[in-house]
């Protein structure tokens, strides 16, 4: 049990969610931080749909990694992924169907997410399927933390909702007298970069290593 959560394997998980974050440091991924984030229950659904289709696919992949001819690597790599998407996407359309319509067909376009792809590729073909589950899982969350916060702001900001119930009392609206208006440009796509910059802004404020590493 010490061996499987080891420091090496912890930051596995860990590393993702900051030093090494898909979105903010490799800058991975950014399609689905424009389409999916104006409102916060697609941007959760789109997360947890990404968490279990990295994280199955690193263990298929790893346990599939001996037996894999290299010339034929991606094709398999793509055909996992397609079927574990197809999977989610039924699971969505059984479950939460209303959720499901809003990502339409972003929820296939997994399929060609380069966080999944490279993580195929870079770790889950040379390592051990533990390992390579606790990757998935931690660049899934990593990627998940950075479009749940730009959800969750856009969606407070843009239509002063979050999972589609009001936040911001009416009384406080300018047009009831009050004093406050929704950012009508929070919920278009060029706002998910701008939100995702002041993010990555905050992240390299706080880790200066960040930007000696990439200069």
């Amino acid at each position: 049990m010490a061996e499987l959560f080891s420091k090496k394997n912890l930051k596995l998980l860990s590393n993702p969610l900051n030093s090494s974050n898909p979105i903010t440091v490799q800058v991975l991924g950014i399609c689905s931080a424009l389409a999916v984030t104006a409102q916060l229950k697609p941007a959760v659904v789109m997360s947890l749909s990404v968490v279990a289709v990295l994280a199955l696919a690193n263990v298929i992949i790893s346990l599939l990694r001996n037996t894999i001819p290299n010339r034929i690597r991606i094709i398999v790599q793509l055909v996992v992924i397609a079927a574990l998407v197809i999977l989610v996407d039924q699971v969505l359309r059984a479950f939460v169907y209303d959720a499901s319509k809003q990502l339409s067909v972003f929820v296939g376009l997994i399929i060609t997410n380069c966080i999944i792809m490279g993580r195929l590729e870079a770790f889950a073909l040379g390592n051990k399927p533990w390992p390579s589950f606790l990757d998935g899982l931690g660049n899934a969350a990593g990627y998940a933390w950075v479009l749940i916060v730009v959800g969750f702001f856009r969606e407070l900001f843009g239509s002063g909702t979050l999972w589609g119930y009001q936040i911001i009392p009416d009384s406080w609206y300018i047009a009831n007298g009050g004093f406050y208006e929704n950012n009508g440009m929070m919920i278009l796509p060029p706002m998910a970069l701008v939100t995702v910059g002041v993010i990555i802004w905050v992240q390299r404020s706080k880790n200066p290593e960040l930007v000696e590493e990439n200069k």
